[in-house]
């Protein structure tokens, strides 16, 4: 739903012109420096780019989720780092105090993160738990007005620069799956949390990931979301679905810029006496790339009208994030088919893009957990 389509139109310009001005021509500086330029975060956070989605109550803008894609699409044309930074506080870190967070928790902590003084992360994935994320081991045991909170979480998105933890942990060892699973609000400096050293990854430089550990780490009973115990893990698969249609989106983003990238290669360059654009061969990947961004476009599109209808969009946000990553992948494979040598070179941005996108096929659930969930639900319907 796009609440006012000239005020919106306004934003995407602002952020386009950002993202051509300022954000593209610094990639190569973030990837080398593995650092996210102090004077580019300030200007996001005068841009309001921190607090999207949270609503205006709280100092954000407050975005539709038609809205937020559309976004996504542009800031997928850059390297994901810049919108990893901002990602956390517009998603996975906020949207669980957001949505079942108490009324004090809201008015404490959501102005702060949409103004960008707090980045938030989101800790669910452990050692010995991904994509089985109701195994998690993390224990919060109440002792008082207190959580005693005890675990490992693991490949943490921005965890080194994070004021507050959005953390799931198990309140009822009884209950072996998600009813055991609370969830609580830590903040940065308290006793007992240390951040691991950043991980050093195939790509995304400049996006941050870490160990968070929790090592008898005390917090107030009022930081428990939402007030009580038990709905910590069904807060954490709200936040999941509606972060797969952002993915997805920045997906088709990153597809887009590659696809411009590889085009203007194959115009430039020349073999044989003539543009390899006028290569059939070539040809036929351009227009492969073009096509499948095209039907990963519309599935987003269509799925995001459909949340903000209030629909259950658990199969359609699941088909559209294994879709859109995985196009995304092929996209980047053909893009760099098609700059030839050139595209094994860190001088090209399709080099470093095939790395970053990798990536998208794996966090918010990878391409098999999208799969299973798009069967289990379709085996659920059929059975009533």
């Amino acid at each position: 739903m796009i609440r006012d389509p000239e005020t919106l139109q306004i934003l995407l310009d602002s952020i386009h012109q950002f993202v051509s001005q300022e954000l593209i021509p610094r990639e190569h500086e973030v990837a080398e420096t593995d650092n996210i330029p102090a004077d580019i975060v300030e200007q996001m956070k005068e841009m309001g780019l921190f607090g999207l989605t949270i609503p205006e109550e709280y100092d954000g803008l407050g975005v539709t989720m038609e809205e937020e894609v559309n976004i996504a699409f542009e800031l997928g044309r850059t390297s994901p780092a810049f919108r990893s930074y901002i990602g956390t506080n517009n998603g996975i870190g906020s949207i669980g105090i957001l949505l079942d967070g108490t009324e004090e928790q809201k008015a404490h902590y959501l102005p702060k993160l949409a103004a960008g003084e707090y980045l938030s992360s989101f800790c669910l994935t452990e050692p010995d738990s991904g994509s089985d994320a109701a195994s998690l081991k993390t224990t919060a045991v109440r002792d008082g007005d207190e959580y005693v909170i005890n675990g490992t979480k693991r490949f943490i998105t921005n965890a080194p620069h994070a004021g507050i933890f959005t953390v799931m942990a198990r309140t009822n060892p009884e209950i072996k799956g998600a009813g055991g699973i609370s969830s609580f609000i830590v903040e940065r400096g308290t006793p007992g949390l240390t951040i691991g050293k950043p991980d050093q990854k195939m790509g995304q430089k400049g996006a941050h990931t870490a160990d968070v550990i929790f090592e008898n780490v005390r917090v107030p009973a009022a930081n428990l979301i939402g007030g009580k115990e038990g709905v910590g893990f069904k807060t954490a698969m709200k936040v999941l679905d509606k972060g797969r249609l952002h993915i997805a989106a920045l997906a088709v983003g990153a597809a887009e810029r590659m696809l411009a990238d590889s085009l203007q290669y194959a115009v430039e360059r020349k073999q044989f006496g003539q543009r390899i654009a006028d290569f059939q061969l070539i040809q036929g990947m351009l227009a492969d790339s073009k096509a499948d961004i095209y039907a990963a476009r519309c599935m987003v599109l269509d799925a995001a009208r459909k949340r903000d209808e209030g629909l259950n969009i658990s199969t359609e946000a699941s088909c559209a994030k294994m879709f859109s990553t995985e196009m995304c992948g092929r996209v980047a494979d053909r893009g760099v088919q098609i700059h030839g040598g050139a595209g094994y070179i860190s001088e090209y941005a399709i080099e470093r893009f095939y790395r970053d996108v990798r990536l998208f096929r794996l966090y918010e659930g990878t391409t098999q957990i999208q799969q299973v969930i798009i069967a289990r639900n379709m085996i659920r319907e059929i059975q009533g």
